[in-house]
């Protein structure tokens, strides 16, 4: 009768085993030497030469037993807008059986969410056909770029060691004032008398990871900051955002070759622009120096990276346990409601003979047609491609949505690991709204913005949470 106790314990056991870390990471140019069209914003953005480079990051990691691999897990990082639907896909069939021994589903993409990255996918606007290297020709070169990243990041796997530490900074602010009428506007403007306080909460902390290699050398690092790059979001030319000059600046004190990886974190409600106090900020930063508000976010991040790292570097380990968990997960779609879909028709038809106005139309047009999918019982299930990992003490979860920080705190505060990075927009990122924000209504709350409502946002959560604990718990 004490035998099945015993076997599940052993099991348990083994599933917690500390294993040795084997790490790779490579770096790789995604700007186009070609004009491009530019993602995030409704009107078309020609961008003739780039302000900055930007770069796919790439970190593979292996854990082992001896000579046997035990799990395995290879992360990029894209200063892109979101991972379009089929970019995931493509960089897979590209990938292909150049790795041996590398489970495809193992791979991840994330976006830094910067509005000054070239469009991905065809149909999206109304693009002038010459002089430009239209959307699908540059996504089939990113991603082939890209998977070349990560066949020479797994190549170059070596034994190495890992610590996490974490740390805070001001970069998120809400950008959803709200007022007397119950409605709120993103960017909206508080100086009104109607002006009732600011939607939500930010999260300010810093999630940081450190990798070296068998000698002691830093070789990489990963950053979570729960907000999107967006300081230069309404620029014309390519920009990788506030990520610039944080890479710029750790690599003067840390080594040119360190690897960079940024995850944004629960942010679809927040960017690094102030809502409020822009006179006080805008004086403190010519009292030092003159610096940009780019620089400044810069600064900030920085500084919280350098104190979680000193606080990291006191529990350096070579071994820990490593479990990396991909599922799909079914998200109920949220519900188009009549008045919502003739509102969206009305809009739809003032656009409908303008061919410039093709991202307006498709805006509204989307939620027509799924109001009549979902009348007809014909809309599938919305699935999303959920990542869990353990790596030691801490937890890692991705989703592939503009997602209210109200969900990543759920997350964190609920997660088993001593710290969690939450990944957003490691897919075609539409927002997801909280209950409160759906109500508030407001671009990035309205049904056009999203196609999960509050009632999905709570499943992902609980998914998430469910998978994260099933690598703590006993079986």
């Amino acid at each position: 009768m004490r035998l099945l106790p015993l076997l599940c314990l052993l099991a348990f056991a083994s599933t917690l085993h500390a294993a040795r870390l084997h790490i790779g990471a490579a770096t790789i140019d995604i700007t186009p030497e070609e004009p491009v069209a530019l993602d995030g914003q409704r009107n078309v953005r020609i961008s003739k030469k780039p302000d900055t480079r930007i770069f796919a990051t790439v970190l593979a990691l292996e854990s082992r037993e001896g000579d046997q691999a035990t799990d395995q897990a290879i992360m990029v990082s894209c200063d892109l807008v979101a991972i379009r639907a089929g970019i995931l896909a493509k960089v897979r069939e590209k990938i292909g059986d150049r790795l041996a021994g590398v489970d495809l589903k193992k791979i991840f993409l994330n976006a830094t969410h910067t509005h000054t990255a070239p469009v991905t996918v065809d149909g999206k606007y109304a693009l002038p056909e010459t002089g430009i290297m239209q959307p699908g020709p540059y996504a089939e070169w990113m991603t082939a770029k890209v998977a070349d990243g990560i066949v020479e990041a797994w190549q170059k796997r070596q034994p190495g060691k890992v610590a996490w530490g974490q740390s805070q900074a001001v970069i998120a602010q809400n950008r959803r004032p709200y007022y007397a009428d119950g409605t709120a506007v993103m960017y909206g403007k508080p100086d009104s008398p109607n002006f009732r306080g600011i939607e939500s909460y930010e999260d300010h902390n810093i999630e940081v990871l450190c990798f070296w290699d068998a000698a002691d050398k830093l070789i990489a690092t990963a950053i979570n900051v729960a907000c999107p790059s967006q300081e230069v979001g309404g620029n014309s030319a390519i920009h990788a955002d506030f990520w610039d000059p944080v890479r710029t600046r750790l690599r003067e004190k840390h080594g040119k070759d360190l690897h960079i990886l940024a995850w944004t974190g629960a942010g679809g409600d927040v960017t690094s622009r102030l809502a409020y106090g822009r006179d006080a900020d805008e004086r403190m930063r010519k009292l030092r120096g003159g610096i940009s508000r780019l620089d400044e976010m810069a600064r900030r991040l920085v500084n919280a990276w350098e104190e979680a790292y000193e606080g990291a570097k006191h529990d350096i380990r070579d071994d820990v346990p490593f479990q990396h968990h991909v599922q799909d997960i079914e998200l109920p779609y949220r519900k188009v409601t009549i008045l919502e879909k003739a509102a969206a028709m009305t809009e739809a038809a003032k656009y409908k003979d303008d061919p410039k106005q093709k991202w307006n139309l498709g805006w509204n047009q989307r939620v027509v047609d799924r109001y009549n999918e979902q009348q007809a019982g014909t809309q599938p299930p919305y699935v999303m491609e959920l990542h869990a990992l353990r790596l030691g003490d801490i937890a890692i979860a991705t989703n592939e949505f503009e997602l209210y920080t109200d969900y990543g705190v759920q997350m964190k505060a609920r997660s088993p690991g001593i710290q969690t990075f939450v990944i957003q927009l490691a897919g075609p990122g539409t927002y997801l709204p909280t209950e409160r924000a759906a109500k508030h209504g407001g671009y990035g709350a309205v049904i056009q913005s999203s196609q999960i409502g509050p009632d999905g946002g709570q499943v992902l959560v609980e998914r998430t949470v469910e998978a994260l604990k099933g690598m703590w718990e006993k079986k």
